[in-house]
């Protein structure tokens, strides 16, 4: 584990970075139990990355695997709006190191792009049984200094790129977490104070395909119409032929 000092880093956060580990999720669903506070675990390499749906995620080294672990007070519904704080996040770690802001975009529920194609992924598993979840666990994977080739994505996703590629921006894992952990508390802070609405309002006004026709896929059906918004409760709202429908959960493609 490294000691290295990050005097960006925000109070009240702990740090840890480990050499090698199979996922920083499963190492948060290991230590949640014994943590006092929010914690940050960030690998330097990744032996089992996965994505959402526990798909594999690859890691070249150079990239960004870490995860938040919190211990939410809110129900679960609300809990899981922290997949938009965490993208906002995002976004705002990307600009302070110099990528254009119209370069960027949110997809929903949880990717972030750069010039259109997938630079970021976040994907959250709730820690602990009944109607309060008892630990969270927000996983992010950047691709730093590569990207997956477009044969190792399902068909129809978009293509993975890196910062590097896109960009020629270069920053470590550890440096690029001390920002984003710094950009993260301020906006769990805002969302603890003032709820989703403001987070809402932010992420939206950075929405990709915000007004374009999209399809949204879930495990038992496909649905095609007009993105019109994100409600309230974090749904994705389509306007078909013949309705709005409001999506909990599903695969977009565009």
């Amino acid at each position: 584990m490294s000691t290295k000092p990050d005097t960006r880093f925000p109070t009240g956060y702990g740090r840890r970075v480990l050499a090698e580990v199979d996922s920083t999720n499963a190492e948060a669903v290991r230590i949640a139990k014994t943590l006092a506070g929010p914690e940050w675990i960030l690998a330097l390499n990744q032996t089992a990355s996965r994505g959402r749906r526990g798909r594999a995620w690859s890691f070249p080294k150079g990239n960004f695997a870490a995860t938040l672990v919190l211990h939410p007070l809110e129900t679960p519904d609300i809990v899981a709006l922290r997949s938009f704080t965490a993208s906002l996040a995002l976004f705002e770690t990307f600009v302070s190191i110099g990528v254009q802001p119209q370069a960027l975009a949110l997809k929903w529920p949880n990717d972030v792009l750069l010039n259109g194609g997938k630079v970021a992924g976040i994907l959250l598993e709730s820690i602990g049984a009944g109607a309060q979840v008892a630990h969270l666990a927000i996983g992010i994977g950047v691709n730093l200094v590569d990207a997956p080739s477009v044969d190792q994505v399902e068909a129809r996703a978009l293509r993975p790129v890196s910062l590097l590629s896109e960009t020629g921006v270069s920053i470590d894992s550890e440096e690029f977490l001390g920002l984003l952990a710094a950009h993260y508390a301020r906006l769990e802070t805002q969302f603890i104070t003032y709820g989703f609405a403001p987070i809402r309002e932010a992420w939206l006004a950075r929405a990709a395909k915000l007004g374009d026709v999209i399809t949204a896929r879930t495990m038992n059906s496909e649905t095609t119409g007009t993105f019109e918004t994100v409600d309230a409760q974090g749904n994705l709202v389509l306007k078909t032929s013949k309705s709005r429908v409001a999506i909990a959960a599903a695969d977009v493609f565009f």
